[in-house]
């Protein structure tokens, strides 16, 4: 009987024969994955795409290294200042080392701003990959967002320094003039330093876990070679463009020159300012080199 419906009949053989063909295609597909030698560029969208992650891995940074401590936050607040109080009397009383006319605890916060980032920055990121070592073998995403993470965390803390500072100045009745608005592009050379020497440091770590106990020496000796308690007037004229070649030097005086108006050195500042972008260009190059291996050895 004609019910006015019709029905599609499937042919079991061809059906066979097609899962079979389906079977014989995808075994035939191969994937290999091999090491990529040489440079390997950056994926800015891949790390576009990842970048809520490395803002948990900035608060992560930021709740562990407060957490379960007396005073909290408040360690951001009395390190510098402790750090402030201890060099003014050893440096500014007792040494009686010049401050170019300003107060000394002015003038020696104004070169703690920097330093103390760089430094808490460097010492932090610099061991960053060695303490994710679980992470690392067991999950996927961009390894540059750890040690870049911990410099993160930092900007936190610098941040407290200059509301800190500006209750400093207004202390001493000290109103920065007009030179003021270069000091973000000053916070962004420092942030770049910051970071080229962050991701060589990490990237050695990883490799040879005793480097870490020489970047507090490191640091140490570069913070006597950056004028952090002293001007840079104390060297001569003709040797400054060699000292300049620590990032350090010129920003920190450039700090200074913006928030104190004390006159520009242009030349240390440019010679600094270079030396940071080549740190930031070899640091990620160095980084992304020698972080196909970083599995293999965590």
């Amino acid at each position: 009987m004609n019910t006015g419906s019709t029905a599609e009949m499937i042919d079991p053989q061809s059906t066979a024969a097609g899962i079979a063909a389906d079977a014989v295609s995808t075994e035939d597909v191969e994937t290999i994955i091999r090491r990529r030698d040489g440079w390997i560029p950056i994926d800015w969208n891949e790390l576009w795409h990842f970048r809520e992650l490395l803002y948990f891995l900035v608060w992560r940074d930021l709740k562990v290294r407060y957490k379960q401590t007396l005073l909290g936050v408040a360690w951001a607040v009395l390190q510098p200042v402790f750090n402030m109080v201890i060099l003014t009397v050893i440096f500014g009383h007792l040494v009686k080392l010049d401050s170019d006319g300003f107060p000394y605890a002015v003038f020696v916060y104004a070169g703690l701003l920097p330093w103390t980032f760089f430094s808490a920055s460097v010492t932090l990121a610099g061991q960053s990959l060695v303490h994710q070592q679980n992470l690392m073998t067991k999950v996927y995403f961009p390894r540059l967002f750890v040690p870049t993470a911990s410099v993160g965390a930092s900007l936190v803390d610098l941040a407290i320094s200059f509301v800190i500072y500006a209750l400093i100045l207004a202390g001493y009745r000290i109103v920065p003039g007009w030179q003021i608005i270069f000091l973000p592009a000053l916070i962004f050379l420092t942030v770049l330093a910051t970071l080229g020497i962050s991701y060589i440091l990490a990237a050695i770590t990883v490799s040879y876990r005793d480097f870490r106990f020489l970047i507090p020496f490191m640091l140490q000796l570069m913070m006597y070679a950056s004028p952090v308690i002293y001007s840079v007037h104390i060297f001569p004229q003709r040797y400054r463009w060699v000292l300049a070649l620590n990032p350090m030097l010129g920003i920190i005086d450039g700090y200074r020159s913006a928030i104190l108006g004390k006159p520009w050195n242009l030349t240390s500042l440019g010679i600094s300012s270079a030396v940071a972008t080549a740190l930031f260009v070899y640091g990620i190059y160095y980084f992304r080199t020698t972080e196909r291996g970083f599995a293999d050895v965590a």
